[in-house]
């Protein structure tokens, strides 16, 4: 995420308010994430009760984001990007892949809850993108990959391309997920709509594994 947006905001720990979001554009948020990313990275976490959070956003809640992340136990949002209770809806699904159920879920959080940012982040050695570089076959799973097999047709590499290639899947994780950014703009007119209209931003990103860091794409 861009490390060039200022943000007037700074976080807090309590649960976020309607009048709070509200200050906040897109930028803002993107920023407050990144920063929460660099405070875990260097276990500088905002101390936090979570019991405290979840009575505070017993009457409400006004999330910031949606952020449609990948099923991987290592990448839980709220976590790597040290949020509370409140702070951002979460659509989870291997590989970050965006579908009818998942676009409804964006327009839900965005158009009807008032959040100011979409945001697809995937990761680094990811299983689903390994699956799909496979060509495995298993039940559902087999219809799940097929929407990830476009990134890896597409995507130019001139090294061994399989899925014992950690360079290999990484770049294809990148481009799939830029892919479902797209896929996000062309599919959805409301949420189209809305970032036209400069009241949310829609963007890609990549976790990695290994240094914990998250990047804008």
């Amino acid at each position: 995420m861009s490390e060039n947006v200022k943000s007037p905001v700074q976080y807090s720990a309590d649960p976020l308010t309607r009048e709070r979001r509200v200050a906040l554009s897109p930028d803002d948020i993107i920023t407050l994430m990144l920063d929460g990313n660099r405070r875990f990275m260097t276990g500088t976490q905002v101390p936090r009760d979570m019991l405290v959070e979840q009575r505070g956003t017993i009457a409400g809640q006004s999330p910031a984001a949606i952020s449609l992340t990948c099923i991987d136990s290592r990448t839980p949002v709220e976590i790597i990007c040290d949020l509370g209770i409140g702070d951002t809806f979460n659509a989870r699904i291997a590989g970050c892949v965006v579908n009818d159920d998942v676009l409804g879920s964006m327009e839900y959080a965005c158009a009807v809850s008032g959040a100011r940012l979409v945001a697809v982040m995937g990761h680094t050695a990811c299983g689903a993108i390994q699956g799909a570089i496979d060509d495995i076959v298993l039940g559902n799973l087999t219809g799940l990959l097929s929407s990830i097999k476009q990134a890896v047709r597409e995507t130019r590499y001139e090294g061994e391309r399989t899925s014992a290639n950690p360079l290999f899947v990484d770049l294809v994780a990148r481009n799939h997920v830029l892919r479902m950014v797209a896929v996000i703009r062309e599919r959805s007119a409301v949420l189209r709509e809305l970032e036209v209209a400069g009241k949310i931003k829609i963007i890609g990103c990549m976790y990695d594994i290994q240094s914990a860091q998250i990047s804008l794409l």
